[in-house]
């Protein structure tokens, strides 16, 4: 069985625990599925990171034979704990143990709410 802390994230994608949906208005009022499928925009909270993008290293064409090292990446923006509204679209649904996550690109990401008090985890 797949436990989340095995999970490594690629390159640039974001591991998103997604807000569950809300099917009742503030008046108490029951939404039919159809509604909230609609919204253009969803939301979650940032569990797994990637290491960002990858840098190209640079090689002289005369000394080929050198180990170029590491690779060096530019980290992403959103951190774990964040709070992240992305396009509903832009994401792929997995499920690890009974539970739904989305895998999307930090450019599908809108905007992220970050208040480290907040999500301790």
């Amino acid at each position: 069985m797949v436990d989340i802390k095995n999970i490594v994230v690629i390159g640039d994608k974001v591991l998103i625990k997604p807000e569950e949906t809300i099917n009742k208005t503030t008046s108490g009022l029951y939404l039919p599925p159809g509604v909230t499928e609609k919204e253009r925009v969803r939301g979650g909270y940032v569990i797994k990171v990637g290491p960002g993008y990858p840098v190209a290293s640079q090689i002289d064409e005369n000394e080929s034979w050198k180990d170029v090292g590491p690779v060096k990446y530019i980290p992403l923006q959103v951190e774990e704990g964040d709070f992240a509204l992305f396009t509903r679209n832009s994401g792929i649904e997995i499920e690890i143990k009974d539970e739904k996550y989305i895998i999307v690109s930090q450019s599908a990401i809108l905007m992220v709410f970050r208040d480290e008090e907040l999500f301790n985890f």
